[in-house]
C-alpha cells in the first residue's frame, strides 16, 4: 500500500485505539483510495490525510433532565463537526443507551463523504446522547431534548450546523428540539433543524427518504445486471423510519420485504410487509415505545425467531438497515450459502470488516455501500433547507422526483469513478473515491487550516 496510506492508517489505529467504530470506519474508506492517492503526490505534501480524519471541532456536554417521579439524571451528550469544507456540517442526532464518542466520530467521517456524494452544499457531521428513549413519558422526553438543546444552541445554525433525526429522535424529538431552541433564540430559523413536522417547515416524505432512497439506488444495480425489482424478496432489519421507508416503496414497485427485526429478535412474513395494513402497523409498533419486532408477528400471525437476526433467510436482496456491525462473518456465510445476489447496505456500516471483506470476495455477490445507499435521507433534508430559504412547499411528487435523481446521479458517480481509476464495477471504492474527492478538492482550494 501506499507509505503515506500506511502512516495514517497506522496514526489512527494507535491514537484512536479506544474507539474502535471510528478505527474501522477510517480504514474501510482510505483503504480504497490507493489510486487516488498514488495520482495525486500534492494531497501528502498538504497531509490532506490526516486533516480529513480528524474533526474540525468535537463538543461533549452533560444533559440533566428530571423524571415524571421528581428524580434527575444525568447524561452526556455529543456533537461531533467533523468537515465543513463544502457547506455546514450536516447530520443527524442519535439518543441510545450505548452511543460513545467512538460512535460519534465514525457516523462523522462516513456522513462526511455521504453529504459530499449528494452533490448538494453539505458538510459532515453527528451527535447524539448516551439516553434511552424506550420506555420514556412524552414529559420525560421533552425535557431532556430541551436540555440538550439548551446545551447545544450556541453551536449550530442554518449557516453553521444543521442537525437532523437518527435512532431514536424522531419527528416527536425535532419538535421538542426546535421548540427549544425558538424559545432560547427568540427567532424562526426554521432552517436549523431538518426532519421537522410538516406544519412548521418540515418537507413532504422525509420520514420516508432513506428508505425510499434505499431503494432508487437498488433499482439502478438491478438494471446494470438486466433485473427488475419487481417479484424480488427483501431480507431487511429493523423496523424504524428506513424499513418503513424500504417496505412501502418496494410494494409499490411490485417487491416485497419478509423480515423485520428487533433487539428482542427477528420476524419472517413470506407474503411480505406488503399490505397497507402492515406498513402502517411498523409507525404503531415504532410509537407503543415497546421497541419489540414480536408485535408484528402476535399481530399478522406469521413466524417469530426470538434473539436471531434475519441474515440466513432465504431472500433475493439482503438490506441490513438497521445499525452497525450488525452482520458479522457468520451471517455473511450464509449469506453467500443462500445464493444471494445483491447485498445492499443501508445502516450506517452496518457489516463488520471481516465481513464485509468476506463479501466483497465473493464473486457472485454485488455489495453496495451505505455511504451512497442510504443518502436519500440527508439529500432530503437539504432539500427541505432549500424550500425553508426559499420559503417554498414542494409537493410529495416533487420531492420524489429529486431524490430519485440524485440518487440516480450517486450511483452514477460511483461506476464513474470506479472506472477511472481502473477498478471496474467496484461500488464500494466508487463510493469513496467519489466522495472523497468533491471534499478534497474543496479542502485544497481553500488552503491549510
Amino acid at each position: 500500500m501506499n507509505a503515506y496510506l500506511t502512516s495514517v492508517i497506522e496514526g489512527v489505529r494507535t491514537h484512536h485505539a479506544d474507539e474502535p467504530e471510528f478505527v474501522q470506519a477510517v480504514e474501510e474508506v482510505l483503504t480504497t483510495l490507493e489510486p487516488v492517492i498514488d495520482q495525486h503526490p500534492e494531497y501528502e505534501m498538504v497531509d490532506l490525510l490526516n486533516r480529513m480524519v480528524e474533526p474540525e471541532r468535537t463538543f461533549t456536554f452533560r444533559v440533566c433532565w428530571m423524571a415524571d417521579d421528581g428524580t434527575w439524571h444525568t447524561n452526556t451528550g455529543w456533537r461531533c463537526q467533523f468537515n465543513g469544507a463544502i457547506g455546514p456540517y450536516k447530520g443527524g442526532l442519535r439518543f441510545q443507551k450505548d452511543v460513545n464518542l467512538s460512535v460519534m466520530k465514525f457516523l462523522g467521517f462516513e456522513q462526511t463523504f455521504k453529504n459530499a456524494l449528494t452533490g448538494l452544499p453539505i458538510g459532515g457531521g453527528k451527535g447524539g446522547a448516551d439516553f434511552d428513549p424506550t420506555g420514556k413519558s412524552d414529559s420525560e422526553i421533552m425535557r431532556f431534548c430541551q436540555s440538550y438543546m439548551q446545551a447545544l444552541y450556541r453551536y449550530i445554525g442554518p449557516d453553521v450546523d444543521i442537525p437532523a433525526g437518527d435512532m431514536g429522535v424522531g419527528a416527536r424529538e425535532i419538535g421538542y428540539l426546535f421548540g427549544e431552541y425558538r424559545r432560547l433564540k427568540g427567532c424562526f430559523e426554521n432552517g436549523v433543524l431538518t426532519g421537522k413536522g410538516f406544519s412548521y417547515g418540515g418537507s413532504r416524505i422525509r420520514p420516508e427518504a432513506t428508505g425510499y432512497g434505499a431503494v432508487y439506488y437498488l433499482q439502478n444495480v438491478l438494471a446494470h445486471e438486466g433485473e427488475d425489482i419487481q417479484g424480488k424478496t427483501i431480507a431487511c432489519a429493523g423496523f424504524g423510519n428506513v424499513t418503513w421507508g424500504i417496505c412501502k416503496k418496494a410494494t409499490e414497485l411490485g417487491a416485497k420485504v419478509v423480515t423485520l427485526s428487533g433487539p428482542d429478535g427477528y420476524i419472517y412474513d413470506p407474503d411480505g410487509v406488503a399490505t397497507p395494513e402492515k406498513v402502517d402497523y411498523i409507525t404503531v409498533m415504532r410509537a407503543s415505545g415497546r421497541n419489540l419486532v414480536k408485535d408484528y408477528a402476535d399481530r399478522f400471525g406469521v413466524e417469530f425467531h426470538p434473539g436471531e437476526k434475519p441474515w440466513g433467510v432465504k431472500a433475493d436482496i439482503m438490506m441490513p438497515s438497521a445499525m452497525q456491525n450488525d452482520v458479522h462473518l457468520e451471517h455473511a456465510k450464509q449469506i453467500v450459502a443462500n445464493g444471494v445476489k445483491y447485498y445492499i447496505e443501508v445502516a450506517n456500516m452496518p457489516t463488520t470488516s471481516d465481513a464485509l471483506s468476506y463479501l466483497q470476495e465473493q464473486p457472485g455477490i454485488i455489495v453496495a455501500p451505505c455511504k451512497a445507499v442510504n443518502a436519500g435521507g440527508v439529500a432530503t433534508s437539504a432539500l427541505e433547507m432549500a424550500q425553508n430559504s426559499e420559503r417554498l412547499v414542494w409537493t410529495a411528487e416533487e420531492v420524489d422526483q429529486q431524490l430519485h435523481q440524485i440518487m440516480n446521479t450517486i450511483y452514477q458517480m460511483s461506476v464513474d469513478a470506479a472506472e477511472r481509476y481502473g477498478l471496474g464495477y467496484n461500488l464500494v471504492a466508487g463510493a469513496n473515491i467519489a466522495g472523497f474527492q468533491r471534499v478534497a478538492d474543496a479542502m485544497m482550494a481553500q488552503g491549510v487550516f
